[in-house]
């Protein structure tokens, strides 16, 4: 079934240090039932970049039947780390307290980030309620936990990511990627890492392990769907790869996707799935099995709402 969509904009979640943050909400019309959430965490290296950078919300995935929440978080240059997953959290702890006004399955929140909002969204995922939670920003009496995570091509251990990036520069035409400064290392004072922590990361071992989503990885995590294409210059797939071991190893349900022939931001093209099928390979571990599939042939806006129809309308 296709949806009508009602958006409902400019909604303001939270006020830190009195300045409002803003969500949009796109919410499919005539739904019989509480409606699944699914919150839009965009990227641009945690220092550019709104929340109507994306893919079109009334198509991925409103008009499916799914409430779509595209919100802000505070920019490196306003706040440094951790004010950003402190407005994540407090975004998801007022969407349930929001849930009666708008129709919405407070038990059935996912998460969709891309790059740096792949970043958060992961952490968001394997903090959960309690850890890296800024109650002062409203909504206290409600959890900030999700109930399963789409990661595209987020940092998840800085200190490995020179070790693996690659040194050619891809051409881009996404407008992302063209400022993220590809040519810097991580290591760089400047870079999006060291700008984020507010001093550069080989300085700054604790805060990088606080900002890392892999510290935290424990048993009984929501479902996590991992990202990549195989030529982003801007995040080596090395990093997918280490958070989808990570979580493995705690014995948490994982899917690793990586395609060929992509490179960074890409969830922010919405004629992506014209332009496939794609080639990738996938690694599943889950309930005691594993699943290694090489050459599938996937379309990925396909794949990502497979994932939300699972684990979130549980079909």
């Amino acid at each position: 079934m296709v949806y009508d969509v009602k958006v409902v904009c400019d909604l303001e979640f939270t006020a830190p240090d009195g300045k409002p943050l803003l969500l949009d909400l796109y919410l499919p019309m005539g739904a019989d039932k509480p409606l699944p959430v699914i919150v839009w965490l965009h990227g641009g290296g945690w220092r550019i970049g709104d929340r109507k950078l994306g893919p079109d919300f009334r198509v991925r995935f409103a008009e499916r039947g799914y409430a779509m929440a595209s919100i802000e978080y505070r920019l490196s240059g306003e706040a440094l780390f951790p004010a950003q997953i402190h407005d994540v959290k407090a975004a998801i702890r007022w969407l349930r307290s929001s849930a009666n006004e708008f129709g919405l399955d407070s038990g059935k929140i996912g998460l969709w980030g891309s790059s740096a909002g792949g970043h958060l969204a992961a952490l968001a995922g394997t903090t959960g309620e309690g850890i890296l939670d800024d109650l002062g920003l409203g909504c206290t009496d409600f959890s900030s936990d999700v109930q399963a995570v789409v990661d595209g091509y987020g940092p998840t251990d800085f200190l490995q990511m020179d070790a693996y990036s690659y040194k050619e520069i891809a051409v881009s035409s996404d407008p992302e990627s063209d400022l993220l400064q590809p040519t810097l290392q991580h290591e760089d004072k400047n870079s999006p890492e060291s700008q984020l922590l507010g001093a550069p990361i080989l300085s700054v071992p604790h805060l990088v392990k606080k900002a890392n989503p892999i510290t935290y990885i424990k048993n009984g995590l929501p479902p996590f769907l991992i990202m990549h294409g195989l030529s982003d210059t801007a995040v080596a797939p090395h990093q997918s790869e280490l958070l989808y071991q990570a979580l493995i190893a705690k014995g948490n349900e994982a899917t690793l996707c990586l395609i060929e022939g992509l490179g960074h931001a890409f969830f922010n093209k919405n004629e992506l799935d014209d332009n496939g099928p794609y080639s990738a390979s996938i690694r599943r571990a889950g309930d005691g099995e594993t699943e290694y599939i090489r050459n599938r042939e996937i379309k990925i806006f396909e794949m990502v709402e497979e994932f939300f129809q699972k684990h979130l309308l549980g079909s």
